[in-house]
């Protein structure tokens, strides 16, 4: 519908049709109660006013509204691809999804009374700052689902990656192309940071590698990838591993414009597998997440809590997969 143009209604069908809304209503709903001239008829003028039932007033008239809200951040490029997995997912189990963004000028708690004002019957949070303490106040009066983040609690589901897994991958791979001064640029306080930080201590220790460990501050931005750069230029390892993708696009820019060779001089592993890291000129060796079995999972937790239908543990932790591309190589030094 055009902006300007009103919207066709029943008692409009009704009227062209020469019935009563009653019996319009009846014919659209498919219900028994109607002649099969008249279906025929208020069927057609239907078509030709181009009428669409109104699904959202019918549900929230019943008490329903099937909208799971999602608070994502628009500044995340695997949040992006995160909303097209959970769209399918969605929509395979009969439900719809309404979003709300989190911006540099507007906050997580902003984003989610947002939802609340428009019925949600659940919530779906990617990521997030907000303590687990408010999401508990919120799970008491719907479904809570935090998607890439920890939550222990009884009444918070949880569905995220296994991100120490993932930084066992990324410096295994490194190890067999012969690295062994490997640093890790980590994504300060979010969520994951801790896990991913650990995991390349952890797999560093195993490789008897200890004494190369090094982590760089880093976050979740270009800029922050590039400010982490900055500081490798006087000492530069043979390999990094660093947060997400976005982190590692911006540390790649300053490290070949400083004349470093990726992978020649020092090869890089990202983490997220986002569209981004696919993208002709970046190429990015990095760790996928599952995105279909992250939103497959996040949506069957939500639905399971609304229908109150039994569900599984509170915790769903999906494994990554190491994606080989041109920015890792065999050390050179």
């Amino acid at each position: 519908m055009r902006s300007g143009e009103r919207r066709i209604t029943l008692a409009d069908v009704a009227a062209e049709a020469g019935v009563s809304v009653a019996l319009a209503s009846i014919v659209m709903r498919g219900a028994p109660g109607a002649g099969a001239v008249t279906r025929e008829r208020v069927t057609k003028v239907a078509e030709e006013l181009g009428y669409r039932p109104d699904s959202r007033a019918r549900l929230l008239r019943s008490g329903r509204s099937r909208l799971l809200g999602v608070v994502f951040d628009v500044r995340h490029p695997f949040h992006h691809d995160l909303l097209t997995g959970l769209y399918d997912a969605a929509g395979a189990a009969g439900y719809q999804l309404t979003l709300s963004a989190v911006t540099p000028r507007r906050g997580e708690r902003t984003a989610i009374g947002d939802l609340l004002q428009d019925r949600c019957e659940a919530i779906v949070l990617f990521g997030g700052q907000m303590r687990t303490s408010e999401l508990a106040s919120i799970a008491a009066r719907l479904p809570v689902v935090a998607m890439m983040r920890s939550a222990r609690r009884r009444d918070i589901d949880v569905v995220h990656n296994d991100d120490a897994l993932g930084s066992h991958q990324a410096v295994d791979h490194l190890v067999s192309l012969g690295h062994r001064r490997i640093t890790h640029v980590d994504g300060g306080t979010l969520h994951g940071s801790a896990e991913r930080r650990t995991g390349y201590q952890e797999a560093m220790r195993r490789h008897g590698l200890a004494d190369h460990v090094r982590v760089v501050p880093g976050g979740p931005g270009e800029e922050d990838g590039a400010r982490a750069a900055e500081k490798l230029l006087a000492d530069p390892p043979t390999a990094v591993t660093v947060f997400n993708d976005l982190s590692a696009t911006g540390l790649l820019d300053v490290l070949r414009r400083n004349g470093l060779t990726v992978p020649g001089d020092i090869s890089v592993v990202g983490y997220d597998d986002t569209s981004l890291s696919r993208l002709a000129h970046i190429d990015l060796t990095t760790i996928a997440q599952d995105i279909d079995a992250l939103a497959a999972g996040a949506i069957d937790r939500a639905v399971e809590r609304i229908e109150g239908v039994p569900a599984g543990p509170r915790a769903v932790v999906i494994p990554p997969r190491l994606v080989v591309r041109s920015t890792t190589g065999p050390t050179l030094r």
